[in-house]
């Protein structure tokens, strides 16, 4: 298998960044991994911060533990700052990933001439 190919699914299925790792070009690679990193850390903050929220108020009595009155919680929590946050950090991982597999497939068909 080509090495464009390789690292383009390697991006593609593993993570942003890796393909580039593959083909040793690590600072692009780390960039990439670093960004999605961050991105789905902040990510995963906010989501176990909500649902500790959600559980709170459960146990305190204030919302029953049903499906309907969880997702009403849900939709009522977005603020319109936090909404964008999440938003451009969703944004940054999918450009991200893009990016990975495109430029990975573009420097492994570049490695795959000189070979």
């Amino acid at each position: 298998m080509k090495k464009s190919i390789k690292a383009s699914l390697i991006s593609a299925f593993v993570f942003p960044g890796a393909g580039h790792i593959y083909l040793k070009k690590y600072f692009p690679g780390l960039l990439l991994v670093g960004v999605s990193s961050l991105g789905i850390y902040y990510l995963i903050l906010n989501m176990v911060e909500k649902a500790l929220q959600i559980v709170e108020k459960i146990q305190l009595g204030h919302v029953q533990a049903d499906a309907t009155a969880i997702n009403q919680l849900l939709s009522n929590q977005s603020t319109g700052s936090e909404s964008q946050i999440l938003s451009i950090a969703t944004i940054a991982i999918a450009i991200c990933w893009i990016i990975g597999i495109l430029d990975s497939y573009r420097i492994g068909t570049g490695q795959d001439k000189n070979q």
